[in-house]
């Protein structure tokens, strides 16, 4: 198991580029999509925020749509989207193939899978509104439930859950299971984003 810490160590001893890193992560998480569910055809909606995790899941979109109808909520601010994050996202409003819908109009009951790209590994305060309603309703849909990389809401380090938190039927998480998401490791792939084992070098 591994740490924040020590994952964005690695991460940033590896010298693999941040865009590249979560290009990796969104197609290491389709294709571990894919390989556990029949989602060819099927209704997927994946639900983003404005950090990091956010951006993995603009990837996996452009990376399901061939197959899939895929549709992207986006509960962020707009003008926090920074870096990879921004440049995926800007790439997603174009794309003619993946619709953006309205966290107001969406109805979640249309949905056979719904993705959780909210919050990632740096979430550590209370979860206000609008995204308190937003998880609320997302737990309360019959869909497929699957987190990427950490379920929202939950602290990776630790496990504690903040005061509303996404329940995944599966996990999707990148390069090892965190210590504090053991609780989920019968219900939770780990996926290869290309860190290899740049961890092992003792100056991380």
């Amino acid at each position: 198991m591994i740490s924040v810490s020590e994952m964005r160590a690695l991460e940033d001893s590896s010298g693999i580029p941040k865009d590249v890193l979560m290009d990796h992560a969104g197609r290491a998480a389709a294709q571990a999509l894919r390989e556990k569910f029949d989602i060819k055809n099927k209704n997927i909606l994946i639900v983003c925020y404005h950090g990091n995790n956010g951006g993995d899941g603009f990837v996996m979109a452009r990376k399901l749509c061939d197959e899939a109808e895929v549709d992207v909520l986006f509960a962020g601010d707009e003008a926090r989207l920074k870096g990879p994050a921004l440049r995926n996202y800007r790439r997603l409003q174009d794309h003619i193939m993946i619709q953006m819908v309205d966290m107001d109009d969406v109805d979640f009951s249309d949905y056979n899978f719904i993705v959780d790209c909210i919050f990632g590994t740096g979430i550590h305060a209370e979860i206000r509104e609008p995204i308190l309603s937003l998880i609320n309703s997302l737990n309360k849909a019959e869909a497929v439930k699957i987190s990427i990389d950490v379920p929202s809401g939950v602290d990776p380090d630790t496990g504690q859950k903040a005061n509303v938190y996404f329940e995944p039927d599966f996990l999707i998480t990148f390069h090892d299971m965190k210590q504090g998401l053991e609780e989920y490791s019968d219900r939770a792939v780990v996926v290869d984003i290309g860190l290899g084992n740049v961890l092992n070098n003792p100056e991380i």
